[in-house]
């Protein structure tokens, strides 16, 4: 089995982004070689997130929308007391999730109809990593 790894660097304008990275991962899983095997995707932070979906802006605020009423900013979080003003940025990471796994078939990335790999920041504005690592033949 071969394996190949890469980075993804952000620094996002806003504290709140979710970031289509599909044709980065398509460009690495190209450089690789690799045609068959998994590739995962995985943020390097703890209040960050990667997921699969659909690639329409109103689904997009949507789930903003939603990981913002199950984890509102709120300033009373005990996490707060350590001098961090993110807890709801960590528990939306939570939500998410902070990896996901795409099956590689014929060196393509295989996907159903319309899935996309997002990168879901909730604390930014801050230089953050993601790795790509590639795995299989």
């Amino acid at each position: 089995m071969k394996t190949y790894t890469e980075y993804l660097w952000f620094n996002t304008k806003k504290k709140r982004e979710y970031i289509n990275i599909t044709s980065d991962v398509e460009t690495i899983l190209h450089k690789s070689g690799i045609k068959e095997g998994m590739i995962l995707v995985s943020a390097m932070h703890i209040t960050a997130g990667v997921y699969v979906n659909d690639a329409e802006n109103g689904l997009i605020q949507d789930i903003d929308s939603w990981l913002e009423k199950l984890a509102p900013f709120n300033q009373n979080y005990l996490h707060h007391r350590t001098g961090e003003d993110n807890g709801d940025a960590h528990l939306k990471s939570l939500l998410v999730h902070h990896e996901v796994i795409v099956p590689v078939t014929n060196g393509k990335l295989d996907f159903g109809p319309w899935q996309q790999i997002y990168y879901a920041e909730f604390d930014g504005q801050r230089r953050k990593r993601l790795i790509v690592k590639v795995m299989g033949e």
